[in-house]
């Protein structure tokens, strides 16, 4: 078993694990970018293992057609006996003769090229420039395990997007809020830039073919801590992105939305006028849930890399105790605001060696464990309170409006515990 080391980072030990991981892949990320960009589909090149994953990760969709697909990888395709472009490219007609209405096919790989036999990039490249005189454009990128932890296929895929970006006529200073968020979550951060005088465009758009041009005077304000890739991506453009706290919260709305505000020169008063009247909604709803948290200790397995402003969110305004909080990566730039908001004494993990972390939990005992689906009943059964970790991704939690919302899914595992050993208490009758 590999040992772990301790490096510094911003003035704080970092425990870094690298060891046996428990997480989804990349690829789980279609399921909620299949709903964003509604005139994209995702079609997998992979195994029949992938395809059970997507279908079940996604649950049976009875009333509405998804919109991805596995192209799946028989044992001649990687014996070499029939033509895997061929085949590709038949799958590929007979999916845009049934569903027209597709503007962004993305070729997602299960696996790396050397595994598939198929170079996904290439394919694309080459099936782009037969589809764009249709209005179709064709990308790629790799959702692999082996490659990428589950937040990261999203990374990826908005990464692969970049180069698609008109470059924008004028250098009028413009935002572009990076990162997928839910309908209703983008609808009300939109209004709040309006009411702030920002020019906003949002990363992913619903529909792709409205993707919102850039220029050197875009600045970007990430709303997903994964999304290192696609920071890149968008600097290799020219465009100047922000470092800010992500929304999580009041304080943490407040902080993102400052960022912004200063780099777009918005005053003081315009900004407290703006924000006063969510931010107090926001410490009301989280309030309401402080008395069930406040003093209770939580840890965080490596999952999402939501993790750490997860874990400042609670310190900060539940007044609850972080133990342990490990993350997949660590981006010291992006990380970093949050990080500075976390108790000195907290013990920061990146990467997993998932058996040393199981034994630091069942040392520390906290309170509630967040954690991935596959560890959350063995911790159960061991008398342990859990939290799918995979329900923040799922759920609208960013923003002032959600702020009660995502401090009441952490209540929630802790009101069932309670409720449970209520009724073992009570005596038979």
């Amino acid at each position: 078993m590999n040992a772990p080391s301790v490096e510094p980072l911003a003035a704080r030990p970092i425990l870094r694990e690298r060891g046996q991981r428990e997480v989804f892949c990349g690829l789980t990320g279609i399921v909620w970018l299949h709903r964003k960009i509604q005139d994209a589909f995702f079609l997998v090149v992979g195994s029949r293992t992938c395809a059970h994953l997507l279908q079940s990760a996604a649950g049976v969709m009875i009333f509405a057609e998804p919109r991805f697909a596995t192209a799946i990888i028989e044992e001649k395709d990687l014996a070499g006996l029939a033509d895997v472009h061929e085949e590709l490219d038949q799958v590929v007609a007979r999916l845009l003769a049934r569903r027209p209405d597709i503007r962004l096919l993305f070729l997602v790989g299960s696996c790396p090229s050397e595994v598939i036999k198929l170079d996904l990039l290439k394919a694309a490249s080459r099936l782009d420039a037969q589809m764009r005189a249709r209005g179709v454009r064709v990308l790629a990128y790799s959702g692999s395990g082996i490659e990428t932890t589950f937040t990261q296929g999203e990374d990826a895929c908005l990464a692969a997007l970049v180069p698609e970006l008109p470059q924008a006529s004028s250098r009028v200073p413009r935002l572009l809020v990076a990162g997928s968020l839910p309908d209703i979550v983008e609808d009300q951060f939109a209004r709040l830039f309006t009411e702030l005088g920002i020019a906003a465009d949002f990363f992913p758009p619903r529909r792709a073919g409205v993707l919102p041009a850039i220029s050197e005077a875009t600045c970007v304000l990430l709303a997903q801590p994964f999304l290192g890739d696609t920071a890149a991506a968008l600097e290799r453009r020219g465009v100047r992105v922000l470092e800010a706290p992500f929304p999580f919260g009041a304080r943490g709305t407040e902080a993102w939305l400052h960022v912004a505000a200063r780099a777009f020169g918005v005053d003081s008063q315009r900004f407290e006028a703006v924000i006063a009247g969510p931010r107090a909604r926001a410490e009301r709803a989280v309030a309401r849930h402080r008395p069930r948290l406040e003093g209770r200790r939580i840890s965080f397995l490596p999952d999402s890399q939501l993790e750490i402003p997860l874990a400042s969110f609670l310190a900060e305004e539940c007044g609850m105790v972080p133990v342990e909080v490990g993350t997949p990566y660590l981006h010291q730039r992006f990380h970093g605001p949050d990080l500075a908001r976390l108790p000195v004494d907290v013990r920061i993990a990146e990467g997993q060696d998932v058996e040393r972390q199981l034994d630091r939990i069942r040392a520390d005992r906290p309170d509630l464990t967040v954690c991935g689906l596959g560890l959350a009943n063995p911790l159960e059964a061991e008398g342990l309170a859990t939290k799918w970790s995979i329900e923040l991704v799922f759920s609208p939690v960013h923003g002032f409006d959600q702020a009660g919302d995502l401090a009441e899914l952490f209540a929630r595992p802790l009101v069932r515990r309670e409720k449970l050993a209520a009724l073992a208490s009570v005596p038979a009758p």
